[in-house]
Order: C-alpha cells, then sequence, then structure tokens
C-alpha cells in the first residue's frame, strides 16, 4: 500500500489529562481505529500514529557524486546518513518474523543502491528522496533521515541536513466508526427523529 509522504498539515497527538483523573478516564481519551492512527484529528488534517516501533540505521557510510560546486559534481565524495522510521506497532515484536517490520538489510541495500545512481545534487533533495523510500516502499508512518558531508570544510566536523516526515494516513474505505460515536455522545441516533 501506498501512502506517501504527507504535505498536509500534520495534527499533533492530544495531550493526556493531568494525571489526577482516573486512571479509566486517561485511558479513554484518544479514540483510536485499528489502524494505530489517532481518529481525533480534525477533517482535512492528516493523523499521526498514536503509538510507534522505530527502527534505525546510524552511522551509514558511502561515497556518491553530490553537490553544487564543479569540484563535487565529478568525483564520488563521503556522506554519512543515519535514519529511523516508525511503524504503529510491530507485529514483529509479537510474531518474531522479519516480514513483520522493516527489514534494514534491505533498507541498508536501497541506500547503497540510491547512492550508487541518482541525478540529485542537495543534501536536502537526497534526504527527501531517503524519506520517500521509506514511507512508500517500506510502509513506515513516519521517517526522520539526516545526511551529512563530512569535512567539507576543513575546520568543520560536517555540515548536512536532517528532516522528518510523516505519512498519510492510508486511504480507503472509511471506518466512520469514530464519527458514530460523536455523534451518539452528542445525542443524535441515527434512526431518531
Amino acid at each position: 500500500m501506498q501512502r506517501g509522504v504527507c504535505s498536509k498539515k500534520i495534527a499533533r497527538p492530544v495531550t493526556p489529562p493531568p494525571l489526577a483523573e482516573k486512571p479509566e478516564t486517561i485511558l479513554n481519551t484518544t479514540p483510536r481505529l485499528d489502524t494505530g492512527f489517532d481518529t481525533s484529528a480534525p477533517a482535512g488534517k492528516a493523523a499521526l500514529p498514536t503509538s510507534m516501533d522505530v527502527i534505525f540505521i546510524e552511522g551509514f557510510r558511502g561515497q556518491t557524486v553530490i553537490g553544487i560546486d564543479d569540484a563535487e559534481l565529478h568525483d564520488p565524495q563521503p556522506i554519512e546518513i543515519d535514519l529511523a522510521a516508525g511503524l504503529p506497532r510491530l507485529r514483529a515484536c509479537g510474531t518474531d518474523r522479519i516480514g513483520d517490520t522493516i527489514d534494514y538489510a534491505l533498507v541498508h541495500e536501497r541506500l547503497e543502491r540510491l547512492l550508487a545512481g541518482h541525478p540529485l545534487q542537495l543534501l536536502e533533495a537526497l534526504a527527501e528522496t531517503i524519506a520517500g523510500f521509506l514511507i512508500d516502499e517500506f510502509g513506515a508512518a513516519w521517517v526522520r533521515v539526516k545526511v551529512r558531508k563530512p569535512r567539507k570544510f576543513e575546520n568543520v566536523q560536517a555540515v548536512g541536513v536532517q528532516i522528518e516526515r510523516h505519512a498519510c494516513p492510508p486511504s480507503g474505505p472509511s471506518h466512520g466508526g469514530a464519527t458514530v460515536l460523536k455523534f451518539l455522545a452528542s445525542g443524535m441516533v441515527p434512526g431518531k427523529r
């Protein structure tokens, strides 16, 4: 299922009530569908997953041709990448099957292929491309990607960019359950006038 990077304004998670309230009240503050996405977001706003498990790759090192200076556009130069990809409640935690999570070996392979043959010039565009394939190809709900060039300048350890992206909630048949519950809570009962 391809969801794409969500360009809509992201609705932030609901702030839980103070701990002085009863525990059962706290547990019932954020209505959820079985997708793991917060359904309390206003109409037209993307909903964030209410809980996430995160896989990550830190310190990936590769070589690629990238940059805007003429000297950077001919020979590969070192690039370092850190990434994190979140999924609502990884099924692999309970099943112990690699098919129920993001396989970071496949992500590693995909990064190597990307660095070997891309037409990009900016680290920002490279980070966006990585975020896009984590969401579109690997099903991540949230990603953070950090791309840096070490020792770009003699007196600087590294330069780079870090981005975060959220997937749009899955499209498909509406589960309307939250809408029905809101109508019932307001006193509107279907079939009664």
